[in-house]
């Protein structure tokens, strides 16, 4: 299926495509490796990201942004995947810590930090998860506590996408008893406070140029100002938009599994074996039209929950089967397609090799899979 046979594009989002596609060929792929090396993309891509237009792309214009709707942040999502370069936590702030900020803040916390956000000027952080709390978000152990006439956060996160460069924090914490509540509020924390601290960027297996750490936050003093929302109801909004957030997940992972095909397509054509090209062999042939076929049905599946986000009407559930389902289909794919390359799809300089590394854990964030079937047999 090519770009003009998907129904969901209109003319605006072509032009959005073609402005993308320069970018990430021409400010990210050419540093990318070297990003890997140091862990992190510096925040010089994110201000050339600004000024090209690149960032929260869904939000007002009136905050410099293009305000276009959310297909447009799928093409940014899919172009960045198409070339492997899973360095840039773009859509992580672009399409998590901005919407909260924009859908519950006030207008004077939007007008704050919104428009540095468009720019490149101020990168944010959606913290989440701690060392005991992963997708079971009730368990968050981090306390915000009354103190007069401020507020004072106690805790710990980590695995923090953007965690080394962020200015701004979307915090999850426990207002009440850590041990006794199951109510959540969301603040935001800018990165320069007093008692906020970075742990060292974790050697992860994949995703080596993304900034991924822990996060310390001893007794950091907010203004009340800084809720997101209203104190005790930061769990109603975490899952409104955690829809979103995992079809952003199923949506890389269908643009990765295509990417991949045609890294393995033009590999099959050039590697010989036998004195013959290895795509001419039949066992190629049909591992290669198996991966199409499942890739043209999830994409299928991912343009229809398109439509229904842009519609305001995607369903938790469908959200959860996108994610699961998707996922799980690019590890497949790259596992079979990294085989199809033979022992040059285990050197890191071949971009499956990198795909590879980088897709595993797009099983386990945003929820892991195993919570995406329960939320699935929830409603059976």
């Amino acid at each position: 299926m090519t770009i003009l046979e998907r129904q969901i594009f209109a003319g605006h989002h072509h032009m959005l495509r073609d402005t993308a596609r320069r970018f990430f060929e021409t400010e990210v792929a050419p540093y990318h490796s070297d990003w890997e090396k140091s862990g992190v993309a510096p925040r010089s891509v994110w201000k050339r990201a600004g000024e090209t237009g690149l960032l929260c792309v869904t939000l007002p214009e009136k905050y410099g942004a293009a305000g276009v709707d959310r297909i447009a942040s799928a093409i940014l999502i899919e172009e960045q995947a198409r070339l492997g370069l899973s360095g840039p936590g773009f859509s992580t702030h672009s399409d998590i810590v901005a919407p909260y900020i924009l859908y519950y803040g006030t207008e004077a916390q939007k007008d704050q930090w919104l428009p540095g956000m468009v720019a490149g000027d101020l990168i944010g952080a959606i913290v989440l998860t701690e060392p005991g709390a992963g997708s079971d978000l009730r368990s968050i152990r981090t306390h915000l506590r009354r103190d007069g006439d401020e507020l004072v956060l106690n805790g710990q996160k980590t695995f923090i996408t953007n965690g080394q460069c962020a200015d701004l924090l979307v915090v999850a914490a426990k207002s009440g008893d850590p041990a006794a509540t199951k109510d959540l509020t969301l603040v935001v924390v800018e990165a320069d406070r007093a008692g906020v601290s970075r742990g060292q960027n974790f050697h992860k297996i994949g995703m080596k140029a993304q900034d991924t750490c822990e996060l310390f936050f001893d007794d950091v003093r907010l203004s009340a100002s800084n809720i997101l929302g209203e104190e005790g109801r930061g769990f109603p909004l975490l899952s409104k938009e955690l829809a979103w957030e995992r079809l952003q997940i199923a949506i890389g992972a269908v643009a990765t599994s295509a990417a991949a095909l045609e890294w393995t397509k033009e590999y099959a054509r050039e590697r010989k074996a036998f004195g013959t090209p290895i795509a001419d062999f039949q066992n190629t042939r049909f591992r290669l039209a198996e991966i199409k076929t499942e890739i043209e049905i999830a994409q299928v599946f991912i343009d229809r929950c398109l439509s229904e986000v842009n519609e305001e009407r995607l369903d938790v559930a469908v959200a959860a089967m996108a994610k699961y389902w998707c996922t799980e289909l690019m590890g497949r794919v790259l596992d079979q397609c990294l085989q199809l390359h033979g022992g040059y799809g285990y050197i890191w300089e071949y971009p499956i090799a990198r795909a590879w590394a980088d897709a595993r854990v797009h099983r386990i964030y945003g929820g892991s899979n195993e919570i995406m079937r329960e939320l699935i047999a929830r409603r059976l």
